[in-house]
Order: C-alpha cells, then structure tokens, then sequence
C-alpha cells in the first residue's frame, strides 16, 4: 500500500468520495446527511488516497479549523480494503502532517448509524466531545478529539511541541 497526497479533485480522490457519499447515503436514507458546510478543493488542507498498486482503496483530508486545530473529513475505504489496516494508515498519516503544521488536536464528526466508525475512532485514541460548529444541535452528529503529541525520536519520550 502506498498513501500518497493528492488533490482533492484529482479522480481517484473524487472517486472514493462518490463511493462513500453513496455509502452514507444509504446508510441515512438521503442523499444529503452532511450538516455545515461539505469540504471543497479551496477549504482542505491536505487530501491524501492509499493506492493497492493502481486502485485507489482509501482516502482522508484535514481542514484548518485555526493555527494549532484542524477537522478530519472523507476518511473513507473501500469495503473490499476494510480490515487491512488502511484507515489505520490513513489516520496515521493525516496525525503526522497536523503535528508538522504544528496543530495540538484534531476533532471530527460521524454519524449514530456508524458503529464501525465510532469504534475506529475511540481504539485510535478520540474521545467523545460535545458537538461543535455546524454539528451542534445535530442529534445525528457524534463528534470526537484527539490531542496530539509529538514524540522526540532522539529521547524516545512524548513530549508537546518536540520536532
């Protein structure tokens, strides 16, 4: 597997989006379930999509929510790649580039009819928060954080603000 930063428009990212907004859709009985504002090319950060050779399996982006704070969005794979460690790896990569930008936390959003989501999240280390944004007062919303530290190699301790 290889995770590569992509432009959000570029096909395989548009691709596996379509593949999970036509998930979500069934999943929520609409063609439309996203509160706030649906992420674009001009408010994503960073996109990146996990190829198996030339098939695109897996995707994930962050968007800047301020200087130390950033979203997760359209982490998604392929249900044919779920449980090979894909999502694993996606997140992986997504915590690594905000601890380059300099960012302390991620947050994020799912939905109630997202077990597989939820249980993700919470063993990768995000911990339930209130609502926030365009999410509160959404009853279907759950939303998550994670604080991130970053881990000096040369001391092989967890520290804040190592490079």
């Amino acid at each position: 597997m290889n995770i590569e930063r992509t432009d959000f428009d570029h096909p395989a990212s548009a691709a596996l989006r379509k593949a999970q907004q036509d998930e979500i859709a069934v999943r929520y009985e609409t063609p439309d379930s996203e509160p706030g504002v649906k992420p674009s090319a001009a408010d994503i950060t960073v996109f990146f999509v996990a190829f198996e050779g030339d098939e695109p399996v897996g995707c994930g982006g962050l968007r800047q929510l301020d200087d130390e704070h950033g979203e997760v969005k359209r982490m998604y794979v392929r249900p044919e790649s779920r449980g090979s460690g894909v999502s694993t790896a996606i997140l992986h990569r997504l915590e690594d580039d905000a601890l380059a930008r300099g960012w302390t936390r991620l947050v994020l959003e799912t939905g109630d009819r997202q077990p597989d989501a939820i249980r993700f999240y919470t063993r990768e280390g995000y911990t339930r928060i209130p609502n926030f944004g365009y999410y509160a007062g959404v009853e279907a919303s759950l939303c998550f954080e994670k604080q991130l530290l970053a881990v000096d190699p040369a001391s092989a301790t967890v520290c804040e603000g190592c490079e």
